[in-house]
């Protein structure tokens, strides 16, 4: 049977790991998404078509696999690519943010130079949990002063309320596929 919904076909290419990193957690793996060259094509495509008249300016990944579609994006919508990388990985004068993980802190950076203030940014990355992540990100980019247009992810898993705290700080969110 063939896929012709590209949505279907990027949650079907998802590859369930149960009991990872801990027991009682299913670990959604988009690695198979990036593998298959027609559902990579499908998922970059969903986001094309999605922006592709809206008024953008920048993408911003976060570290590691938003940079993967980040990057893609755009490039398919011509238009520059800044990478939110995890604290100590970006050579130039950085801004950093510090969120909550469930077990501690983690911190974000950006470099200063990355965007002008008024700048329309898309934020990207593969999932969104609980939001800590984006939500940091988000924060780094309106510091110096972007506008972020949408939060953007593969995978959204509602039940863990990050889309919810993304859309409470004011964001507007958008996902592939939830589960």
């Amino acid at each position: 049977m063939t896929i012709t919904d590209p949505r279907k076909r990027v949650l079907n290419t998802i590859r369930n790991i149960p009991d990872w990193p801990e027991p009682g957690v299913t670990f959604r793996d988009i690695t198979p998404v990036l593998q298959d060259p027609v559902c990579f094509r499908s998922l970059i495509d969903i986001f094309v078509y999605r922006y592709m008249r809206t008024r953008v300016d920048l993408v911003a990944g976060v570290d590691a696999r938003g940079f993967i579609v980040g990057s893609v994006l755009a490039y398919e919508l011509n238009l520059g690519f800044v990478p939110v990388r995890k604290k100590g990985k970006l050579p130039f004068d950085t801004l950093i943010e510090d969120y909550e993980l469930e077990y501690g802190m983690s911190s974000v950076e950006i470099h200063t130079d990355a965007l002008r203030p008024g700048q329309r940014v898309l934020l990207v990355d593969d999932l969104i949990a609980t939001g800590g992540t984006m939500l940091a990100a988000s924060r780094l980019l309106q510091r110096l002063g972007a506008n972020v247009v949408e939060a953007v992810a593969i995978v959204d898993l509602p039940d863990l309320g990050g889309s919810k705290a993304l859309e409470k700080e004011g964001l507007n969110v958008f996902s592939v596929c939830q589960f």
